[in-house]
């Protein structure tokens, strides 16, 4: 009697077409970190390698983490949900604890482990994603007033440090979710305007928020003080032309572009590879972008599609947003651009998101 073989289904490989974008992302990244941040870094530590070292130590943690979680089956944070979500809480909170927290310009925005600075509101954008697409991927009904009370508190904590930039990125990226889950048009009706007229009123009470909306409004007000940043960041741009002043021949990063290597980085991209170049990256970005919407179009269960659409909004979202800021379609928000500015918490944080993203692709 013969039996009839068993044929095991094997995964998929990952979807090699959003991992590329990614590689050469982050690969350009170390190159600009280092390029941007050579005169600061002399000027700091006396090392031309100080900013590219660590970010290359980052890097690397974070490609190991991509692997990790590339082939941990996403839906096992399904589970870890909460407790995912319940630890970030604690993080955000501990922030504020001395001897613990770090503040910096005004800001407690960091904590320090000793051998490792980390930034909880990075954390909270991936541990929101999870938690909520877990919450949506089984249909309810009147779950609205819980929804604005999570996101309250989450956003809460996170303008307390204070991080208005993190705080829309979180409260853009959860309201997509609630919608793509199916939630009623009636709830936007109360939700979109309300939030616009809480962001407004948080911008006018705090006055330097107000200072960047004064700035944004009348960017000439001011050329030497709150001025002084967004019109170096466009004359950085505007030096570039077409092709750029060539590689490592920036003038910008000597002292006069605040940020240069975090949050203005992609002016120094402008200046030195110029409008082509720049519009090169850019479509990296969007090619990404389309992987990750068409990851989440062809999973298979509802959590896996609502983890990938948050994810990719939030990579997406964070890419406008600081590139809007750099050329003065959006006041200055102390955003990073994804895979390319300086720091260790936003590159490790966004290569574990990637993994979770390739694992998605492998189902």
């Amino acid at each position: 009697m013969k039996f009839p073989s068993l044929h095991l289904a094997k995964p998929r490989p990952p979807d090699r077409w959003t991992l590329l974008p990614v590689i050469v992302l982050t690969l350009f990244g170390i190159l600009m970190v280092y390029d941007s941040s050579v005169a600061i870094a002399i000027r700091d530590f006396g090392n031309q390698y100080y900013f590219v070292r660590e970010q290359l130590k980052w890097l690397i943690a974070g490609y190991i983490f991509l692997v990790i979680f590339s082939f941990i089956d996403y839906r096992a944070l399904r589970k870890l949900a909460l407790p995912l979500l319940l630890g970030t809480m604690v993080l955000l909170l501990a922030v504020f604890l001395p001897g613990i927290g770090v503040k910096a310009l005004g800001a407690h925005r960091w904590i320090n482990f000793g051998f490792f600075v980390l930034q909880p509101a990075e954390v909270a954008k991936l541990a929101l994603i999870i938690y909520l697409s877990a919450w949506f991927a089984t249909r309810e009904t009147g779950r609205f007033l819980s929804f604005i009370l999570l996101l309250g508190m989450v956003v809460g904590l996170v303008l307390l440090e204070p991080d208005l930039g993190t705080s829309v990125i979180i409260v853009t990226i959860s309201v997509l979710l609630y919608y793509v889950s199916g939630a009623p048009l009636l709830h936007f009706g109360v939700l979109v305007p309300t939030l616009a007229v809480a962001l407004i009123a948080l911008a006018v009470v705090s006055p330097y928020r107000m200072a960047r909306l004064t700035t944004f409004l009348h960017p000439d007000r001011d050329p030497l003080g709150s001025s002084y940043h967004i019109r170096q960041a466009l004359l950085a741009l505007g030096s570039g032309g077409w092709f750029g002043v060539g590689i490592g021949q920036s003038r910008q990063k000597y002292e006069y572009l605040p940020e240069a290597n975090t949050d203005s980085i992609f002016a120094i991209v402008g200046e030195e590879i110029g409008f082509v170049g720049a519009l090169a990256v850019v479509l990296v970005y969007v090619f990404l972008a389309w992987r990750g919407f068409r990851i989440a179009k062809r999973a298979t269960d509802t959590f896996g599609k609502l983890v990938a659409t948050g994810i990719t909004v939030w990579i997406s979202l964070q890419t406008v947003i600081n590139l809007s800021a750099m050329v003065a379609l959006m006041p200055l928000t102390g955003v990073p651009l994804p895979f390319i500015s300086y720091g260790g918490s936003s590159l490790i944080i966004m290569m574990i998101a990637v993994g979770i993203l390739l694992n998605i692709s492998r189902k």
